[in-house]
């Protein structure tokens, strides 16, 4: 007789604990509606976990924080929120914008009350991609996760620092917790309400590594090619010839002037991620924005895919201080390193000297033809990377 009432209890409490599942991630999609629209439905998330990438793509500084599609949609709602900001003036998005490969046309990004940052916004476009797990262009980040939230709670761009009559982050999540759509997202990706940095991070991290770009002309030739070193079918001799500057180390004298090879990039930022090399050190571009210097410690650098728009318009300035208006400026500063620190990286500094590469006008040419394959299309106009409030 004991066991049927044993097996009726064993039932029941299965089914308790079956509802009390259920109603964890209870979402009122009303609310959701009222705020996103279309944009964002819980019950149809857009695809972020199981996206394609070429099979000669291996590098990957995950680390454990595997993107969900229930993650990196709610990370894409606090990327997009102004919300975050002290005034609610300034999203991430702000400095670091889909149109531009998620960086910025400026060379400073505009924060609250009119601050600005200390640096030019890197483009987010493969951040995932790289053996590189440091963030920042001075690597202070040890993580993207750790990274995401620094700028919230930095003073001049978007103020939770905590300083100087501001709020600190614990004001940020308890306005968080007040809004009824975070309210709904939370339940939906975690069980509960609750918001915490460590939340945060995990979200935006997964959405911003999410954000990919392989449909580019480079992309098409190296699925058909054994190696980068063979002529890609679909390039023109241009195109290959920069390929091959790009592969190829130079060969220096004594003084560290070149007298044979190629340019030698690809001994930092290695194709095919194009990502930096981890030991990278400075490359000889001292000054701060502005002219003010100097600034020796930045040795981080995004990819070097999506430099540019295949229409020909450059994704903002380049390097940490948006010295660099144009991709010929920037090969015309590896052309010849200047002599203004005595931290650049070894490989900028043949013999003891910095590089002269001393490229013809043909060479440069064809450098700026082969970074301009490296550039997609998709990434642009995906509307699972866009502004989910419009």
């Amino acid at each position: 007789m004991r066991f049927p009432i044993l097996l009726g209890c064993i039932l029941l409490l299965a089914s308790c604990q079956k509802k009390e599942s259920t109603t964890s991630t209870a979402v009122d999609q009303t609310v959701l509606a009222r705020v996103f629209g279309s944009n964002i439905q819980v019950n149809n998330l857009d695809e972020y976990a199981a996206q394609s990438k070429p099979a000669y793509v291996n590098r990957d500084n995950t680390a454990g924080n595997n993107i969900t599609n229930a993650k990196a949609t709610l990370g894409r709602v606090l990327f997009y929120d102004k919300n975050l900001s002290v005034d609610r003036s300034i999203s991430c998005a702000s400095c670091h914008q889909q149109t531009v490969a998620f960086s910025d046309i400026s060379r400073a990004s505009i924060g609250i009350e009119g601050g600005t940052t200390g640096r030019h916004s890197m483009r987010l476009i493969n951040s995932r991609f790289a053996q590189e797990s440091r963030f920042f262009w001075d690597e202070r980040a040890a993580t993207l996760e750790i990274q995401t939230t620094q700028p919230i709670q930095d003073h001049a761009e978007m103020g939770f620092s905590g300083t100087n009559g501001r709020p600190n982050l614990s004001e940020l999540l308890r306005r968080m917790e007040g809004l009824d759509y975070y309210q709904n997202l939370f339940q939906f990706v975690y069980g509960d309400r609750v918001v915490t940095e460590q939340r945060i991070q995990e979200s935006l991290a997964q959405f911003i590594r999410s954000i990919q770009s392989f449909d580019s002309k480079y992309d098409a030739g190296r699925a058909a090619a054994p190696n980068d070193a063979v002529p890609f079918a679909n390039f023109t001799a241009q195109e290959n010839q920069g390929k091959q500057l790009y592969l190829a180390p130079p060969i220096f004298d004594a003084n560290g002037i070149r007298t044979g090879g190629g340019a030698g990039c690809q001994g930092c930022h290695r194709a095919p991620e194009f990502d930096i090399d981890p030991n990278s050190r400075n490359n000889g571009v001292v000054a701060q924005i502005g002219g003010m210097g100097p600034d020796l410690t930045n040795t981080r650098s995004p990819s070097l895919r999506d430099l540019i728009r295949t229409n020909g318009s450059v994704n903002g300035p380049m390097m940490h201080n948006g010295a660099f208006p144009t991709l010929e400026s920037v090969i015309e500063h590896y052309n010849r390193i200047p002599n203004n620190n005595n931290q650049l990286d070894p490989r900028l500094r043949p013999n003891g000297n910095p590089q002269q590469l001393n490229l013809t006008q043909a060479e440069k040419d064809a450098l700026v033809a082969f970074l301009k394959t490296l550039s997609g299309t998709d990434v642009y106009t995906n509307r699972k990377w866009g502004n989910p409030f419009l």
